[in-house]
């Protein structure tokens, strides 16, 4: 059986900051084109792919130097981090589990009136309903199955390199 081989850490590190990049610009264009709002969860997936394509670009960046493994592993450390994330939020959403995040208190307000006026003008984001599904999935459970696949890609690539091939 032949095991497709993967490309170096830099090449790597780039495409999955292109991956990351590209469920950011995704998780966007739901928000401000399709009119879903994140929940508390949502930002933090956001955050996690964020970080992932720092990780990726720097990984990028450093080409074949020491650093470049050492930096693939953070980016697919991130991706993990956000697949655990997005599972908690499906477990949210399946209403396995109870969030302790997800009450919808807004945080940006400098007065209690202004508080108020910004909780009363705002329906805010839950976190255990499915705004959005395809073949069974919401937006969590693909975010944690593709956050998943892409961290250990991520990972097998840091073990490529230390194996030197």
């Amino acid at each position: 059986m032949k095991v497709a081989r993967l490309p170096s850490p830099p090449l790597l590190g780039g495409l999955l900051a292109a991956a990351s990049g590209a469920l950011l610009a995704t998780a966007f264009y739901f928000q401000y084109v399709e009119g879903l709002a994140p929940c508390p969860l949502c930002t933090a997936q956001r955050w996690a792919h964020g970080a992932s394509l720092a990780a990726g670009l720097a990984t990028l960046l450093a080409g074949g130097r020491r650093a470049g493994p050492w930096l693939l592993a953070a980016t697919g450390m991130a991706l993990l981090a956000g697949a655990a994330i997005a599972f908690y939020h499906v477990a949210v959403e399946q209403h396995w589990i109870e969030s302790a995040f997800c009450d919808g208190a807004a945080s940006a307000a400098d007065s209690i009136q202004e508080l108020e006026a910004l909780l009363m003008a705002t329906e805010p984001a839950r976190c255990d309903l499915v705004p959005w599904s395809l073949a069974g999935l919401s937006m969590a459970g693909w975010n944690f199955v593709l956050s998943l696949g892409l961290g250990l890609t991520a990972l097998a690539g840091v073990w490529r390199a230390g194996k030197g091939r």
